[in-house]
């Protein structure tokens, strides 16, 4: 597959993008569009568990059938008869928790493919991981990071999760603008979105809510990126949140 895909990529063909193989631990870390990325890859896996190392909105569990509080042997009895399922550990209130990074790595080698949010943004385009983020599985296979294409151009303050940690990691001062030179440098750090990658994983960066044709900013992005493959995501004009 080419270095990045210039024409756009629909959710729909994110997974074959992902070239995942038999089997695979897939992180997703970053700002917007990870859990209806996930949801996407999910829907066309097939003996997948979906999950997230740290938290997740409860409410939101795109139609698949969702197991609270499962065990290795619950979860691979279930994948074995029902293809796709989406697991949490325990649900408080309105978010759900999910399981630690060892747990993922002990399902990875029941089930053929698991899906993991490892880490949060609180549903804003970019963000930078705190001081004990992001969770990723040691296993991990693929770590995917994502950035909404309505951050670039747009001020660091209004768009990002923890601005300040951002703006550190761009170059510049958060009430500057994200330009696709300052958001490369934090997709691309190793205290940025490339924190915690295992050695033996490949990353990516996928950058969401693109339109068609390409934005120049978004161009400029993935040029910025080098030899990382990039996928732009179009807007998710084919998701379906209830599929099943």
């Amino acid at each position: 597959m080419a270095q990045s895909i210039t024409a756009g990529v629909a959710l729909s063909d994110v997974v074959e993008c992902l070239e995942l193989g038999a089997s695979s631990l897939v992180a997703f870390v970053g700002g917007g569009g990870k859990t209806t990325t996930m949801f996407a890859v999910g829907a066309a896996l097939d003996r997948v568990v979906m999950t997230t190392t740290t938290k997740m909105g409860a409410t939101r569990v795109g139609g698949f059938e969702t197991m609270v509080g499962a065990d290795v042997e619950d979860l691979t009895a279930k994948v074995a008869s029902s293809a796709r399922v989406l697991a949490w550990r325990t649900v408080q209130g309105t978010k759900a928790v999910g399981y630690k990074p060892e747990f993922c790595d002990q399902l990875s080698q029941r089930v053929d493919h698991v899906l993991v949010e490892a880490d949060g943004a609180r549903r804003r385009p970019l963000t930078a991981p705190g001081p004990l983020e992001p969770v990723i599985p040691s296993m991990a296979t693929h770590v995917v990071a994502m950035i909404g294409a309505d951050a670039i151009g747009r001020c660091i303050g209004d768009q990002c999760h923890r601005p300040l940690r951002v703006a550190a990691l761009a170059g510049c001062r958060p009430y500057d603008r994200l330009t696709p030179e300052r958001a490369a440098r934090v997709l691309l750090s190793d205290r940025g979105l490339r924190k915690g990658v295992p050695p033996n994983a490949r990353f990516m960066v996928g950058i969401s809510k693109v339109l068609k044709p390409l934005d120049d900013q978004v161009v400029e992005l993935i040029e910025r990126l080098g030899t990382t493959t990039v996928l732009p995501i179009l807007v998710a004009a084919d998701v379906q949140e209830n599929r099943p």
